[in-house]
């Protein structure tokens, strides 16, 4: 660990910039996080492309405040993973250094998005027997504990076991099974894992900056508690997050989480495309990317000429191509992704909360024409997300690519949680005299 200030480090470049997305359906006004905590939080989305951090409290109307945030261009991170500890640690250094003095305040511990170690969703049905007697905070832990249990495998580390549902006896449907009484608890289980070795690189790159990782959120599930209205968590929606080194999908129905999914593909790998196929550098393949790129071919793509740095060549010598080359790159990677994106979601048995309405998330996600493509290959509604609910949150920071950012400050401050009263995500105590003084505390 490093004691080299957090402050003392000059902001390098920004990512590019693009159009902010269109405003969530629904008012805005009427946003209220789910949960009682009141900060002030500290969170870190560690990004391909740009590394964000966010500080922000629950204000007394129970609305999200950000009270200071920084964001800059990402280094040593490749498709959500870790791969240079010392560039890591710099890029997040500048953006908590930015979000702190913003807020005037420094973080000990932040809450970090899960890209890395190709994380998995499963469900699991678990019973726990009670013998007839009062269901307590320890019982319903008990069953977590069991399903995390059971997810267990070799290599991998358990990150969410959120309940789904819980049901008391042969009464199912039950929200909260404190007070019932009953033979057996049962609960349904959604849980999110993930190689250990790569959370193991995660957390020695934020611990370098003197920071703790307090808890680990799925980017899809982050994105989804701040970019969709409350009707569509409900009813049934799909969040894609397409991010620089991954796109990830998170499916909500009835207020729950109820799938994840990730691919190794982002926004990087179009600008890879294209840098690969002119023989241009990769900047200037981000940059045609982002002023000349669509998904969708017009007429007049064949007669507007763009001009192409090359690699290797002088400042001033320049191919001449035509934009109809450049959105002929960028199609069908685009298709590619949308269409293992529609696999994922056909092959997941999810009926008709698989069918709902899609929304997208992520920096990639604002490239001309990527709706409509995502609309005819998904065959959904789509829309284009954005963070919303956030007072303070500046005008730069509010485009689809920041949702992940946004979503993981309304985590810390207790929404998408099944109990908000209970900590389900925090291992217990696993010594012979810690577990009895916490059996007796629990009861007591």
């Amino acid at each position: 660990m490093t004691s080299m200030s957090r402050r003392g480090l000059s902001a390098l470049p920004p990512p590019p910039g693009s159009p902010t997305g269109v405003p969530p359906t629904g008012p805005e006004s009427s946003y209220r996080p789910r949960g009682g905590r009141t900060g002030p939080f500290g969170v870190l989305d560690i990004g391909s492309t740009k590394v964000t951090c966010l500080i922000g409290r629950t204000e007394s109307d129970g609305r999200l405040r950000a009270l200071g945030c920084g964001f800059t261009r990402s280094r040593g991170v490749r498709a959500g993973g870790i791969t240079d500890l010392d560039e890591a640690e710099r890029a997040i250094r500048t953006a908590v250094g930015q979000a702190e003095d913003m807020a005037d305040l420094r973080l000990a511990r932040v809450t970090v998005n899960l890209s890395c170690g190709q994380p998995e969703s499963r469900l699991f049905n678990v019973q726990w027997p009670v013998g007839g007697r009062e269901v307590v905070e320890a019982d319903v832990r008990r069953v977590v504990q069991e399903g995390r249990a059971r997810a267990q495998s070799e290599g991998r580390e358990t990150i969410h076991a959120l309940p789904l549902s819980f049901a008391v006896d042969v009464t199912v449907g039950v929200a909260d099974p404190r007070g019932h009484h009953c033979e057996q608890l049962s609960a349904r289980l959604h849980v999110v894992d993930a190689a250990s070795m790569a959370l193991r690189n995660l957390g020695a790159a934020v611990e370098r900056c003197d920071l703790m990782i307090g808890e680990l959120v799925s980017a899809p599930f982050a994105a989804g508690l701040s970019a969709l209205v409350e009707d569509e968590r409900e009813l049934g929606a799909t969040v894609v997050d397409m991010g620089g080194g991954t796109t990830s999908l998170a499916v909500f129905a009835e207020g729950q989480l109820l799938h994840t999914a990730h691919l190794p593909l982002g926004g990087l790998h179009v600008t890879r495309d294209i840098a690969g196929m002119l023989s241009t550098p990769l900047d200037s393949a981000e940059r045609l990317k982002i002023m000349y790129g669509n998904a969708h071919a017009s007429p007049d793509d064949e007669r507007e000429i763009l001009p192409v740095p090359l690699i290797g060549e002088a400042e001033h010598h320049f191919a001449k191509v035509p934009r109809s080359t450049v959105v002929g790159i960028i199609k069908p990677r685009l298709e590619e992704t949308f269409e293992l994106l529609r696999d994922r979601l056909d092959g997941a048995g999810l009926g008709r909360a698989g069918q709902s309405r899609v929304v997208l998330t992520g920096g990639a996600s604002q490239l001309a024409g990527a709706r409509d493509l995502a609309q005819r290959v998904l065959d959904r509604p789509v829309r284009l997300g954005r963070p919303f609910g956030l007072r303070g949150l500046p005008e730069a920071v509010s485009a689809p690519g920041f949702a992940v950012a946004a979503g993981l400050l309304a985590w810390a401050a207790g929404d998408g949680r099944a109990l908000h009263d209970i900590d389900l995500e925090t291992e217990r105590p696993t010594g012979l005299i810690h577990r009895i003084v916490a059996f007796f505390r629990e009861r007591l």
